[in-house]
């Protein structure tokens, strides 16, 4: 009898009711193909892949408690990028290697399509992010790309609590229309 994975939901669940590591390994471990070929694509560089699949890692420990995410792959792939343009921001100059596709994981390979339709996606978000009111458009970058916690948000930006809670909902709200709207 074959029994069935548990879906990913329910395993952010688990761990953030329990802080059991053990559900987010498993978690994870689904998607480490994906995270390491992000990595090996931004970073080009096998060993600084594998080092940045680690730290993704650590970092979800702390990051995956503060945020509600309702699809974990695509958050997975939005956090792991945005990982990888830091590396690269705070190490330019540093020398990279091109690497052949036949050298990565198999199993990366068979996304390639799936990380295609991802970062066309991810294009149209940027393309309505910067269609939103200022103020929303800061909030929504603050809280979503850079991870930013309500309080943090209020001290960067001068806006009450209300304030940047209005913002990113209403920003929230106007990119699922604006995503729509854009097919």
């Amino acid at each position: 009898m074959q029994s069935h994975p548990i879906p990913d939901l329910d395993l952010i669940r688990h761990y953030k009711e329990s802080g059991d590591l053990a559900h987010l390994g498993t978690l994870y471990s689904r998607y480490t193909a994906l995270v390491y070929g992000v990595c090996l694509k931004y970073l080009k560089d096998r060993d600084d892949a594998k080092d940045a699949v680690m730290q993704v890692f650590e970092k979800l420990i702390d990051t995956l408690l503060s945020h509600e995410v309702e699809n974990f792959k695509s958050w997975l792939y939005v956090t792991v990028r945005n990982y990888c343009l830091m590396q690269l921001r705070s190490t330019k100059g540093k020398k990279t290697e091109e690497i052949s596709l036949n050298l990565m994981e198999n199993n990366f390979l068979l996304h390639l399509e799936e990380e295609h339709e991802m970062e066309q996606n991810l294009s149209k978000l940027e393309k309505c992010i910067e269609e939103l009111v200022a103020d929303q458009q800061q909030c929504v970058r603050l809280f979503y790309l850079q991870e930013k916690c309500y309080k943090e948000i209020t001290s960067l930006t001068g806006f009450d609590l209300n304030k940047v809670k209005s913002y990113i909902q209403n920003g929230k709200r106007n990119l699922k229309i604006c995503m729509e709207r854009n097919g």
